[in-house]
């Protein structure tokens, strides 16, 4: 899938793959975004983090190039490659629509190509399997796979743990984390779990139509806007929980050396 049809490339710092000036847009008379500037650097991971119809999946496809801003400019590196992983995938329960077929709709691939990009996400056996059969978790590593498959230079990812249980959540950030260090790319996302993203995330930016504040999550949680936007929520401490042990695709733990290890 090509992206970003009316965004412009430019010779920026080649450190910056993507740089957001005064995004504006309103949609029937309602003010969707408000002069968002957003910046994101190669290798960083930035989290957009907000109440719902606050903009941020907006804000996600005018930079993709989906939907055009009234008022202000998204720059690209040149040649960006971008990696795209929805929000939600809907896909008819009739359909007779394979992992593997799924991940060559839109881009021819190697059998070796497919196999490498479901093993990184830890989903290898599923090649074959239906894409109806498969749970939450898989999804969305199907999905993450494909945006892999792009060799991106930047991966966007809209809600990338939706629909999986908490300890899949957090494999789910460690995984992502591991793609950066090991690919050096730039990550988007959009999150709503805040416990668990502000401790796998770079740089923050609340967004409620406007830019309620932005920086290191430390800074953001202890910021007033994120506290009248968040409450209570606001408090928790980042997640930090040291492992002795590891998990499988499903966020199940399949090894502990301590039985008194537990999540926070």
């Amino acid at each position: 899938m090509a992206f970003a049809p009316s965004v412009k490339t430019t010779n920026m710092d080649n450190k910056i793959l993507i740089e957001a000036k005064g995004i504006s847009l309103a949609l029937e008379g309602k003010q969707i975004l408000d002069k968002v500037d957003i910046r994101l650097h190669k290798g960083e991971i930035v989290t957009l983090i907000g109440p719902n119809g606050a903009g941020k999946s907006t804000l996600i496809r005018i930079i993709l190039g989906l939907i055009k801003q009234d008022d202000g400019q998204v720059l690209l590196a040149p040649k960006l490659r971008i990696g795209y992983m929805p929000q939600r995938l809907s896909i008819d329960p009739v359909l007779p629509l394979t992992v593997r077929r799924f991940l060559t709709l839109a881009q021819r691939c190697s059998e070796s190509n497919l196999v490498d990009a479901l093993t990184e996400v830890g989903a290898e056996q599923l090649l074959d399997s239906a894409m109806q059969t498969l749970s939450g978790g898989e999804t969305q590593r199907i999905l993450l796979a494909r945006a892999m498959l792009r060799n991106p230079d930047l991966l966007i990812l809209d809600e990338p743990v939706q629909g999986v249980d908490v300890a899949g959540q957090e494999a789910l950030y460690r995984l992502i984390s591991t793609i950066r260090k090991r690919h050096g790319c730039g990550i988007l996302m959009i999150s709503h779990d805040l416990h668990l993203v502000m401790s796998a995330t770079d740089q923050v930016l609340c967004l409620n139509r406007h830019v309620c504040c932005s920086g290191h999550p430390d800074k953001v949680r202890a910021d007033p806007s994120y506290v009248a936007l968040f409450g209570n929520t606001a408090v928790l401490m980042p997640y930090n929980h040291h492992h002795d042990h590891s998990h499988n695709a499903h966020g199940d733990i399949i090894q502990n050396k301590h039985k008194d290890c537990q999540h926070g």
